[in-house]
C-alpha cells in the first residue's frame, strides 16, 4: 500500500531502551518517501511521516532493526 503525504502510527514491541529506539528510527528512516520518524520508547508507538512509502517496507524496516510491529 503507498499513499500520498501522510502520518501512520504503528506499535513496535520488543524496544527496551534508547538504543533500540535509534536502531528502529535509523532502519524506518531509511524507508523511500520517509522523511521523519517519531518512536516512543515508553508506549513503544512509532509515527512515520512522509509521502508515498509503503507499509510493507516499514513493517520490513521494523523486523529488519531486530522489533516487530503488533497488528
Amino acid at each position: 500500500m503507498v499513499e500520498d503525504a501522510t502520518t501512520r502510527g504503528y506499535t513496535v514491541t520488543g524496544m527496551t531502551c534508547a538504543h533500540c529506539v535509534a536502531s528502529v528510527s535509523d532502519e524506518v528512516g531509511a524507508v523511500p518517501g520517509v522523511r521523519a520518524v517519531d518512536v516512543d520508547l515508553g508506549s513503544g508507538r512509532m509515527l512515520v511521516h512522509g509521502e508515498r512509502f509503503s507499509d510493507t517496507d516499514v513493517r520490513a524496516a521494523v523486523t529488519e532493526a531486530g522489533y516487530d510491529v503488533a497488528g
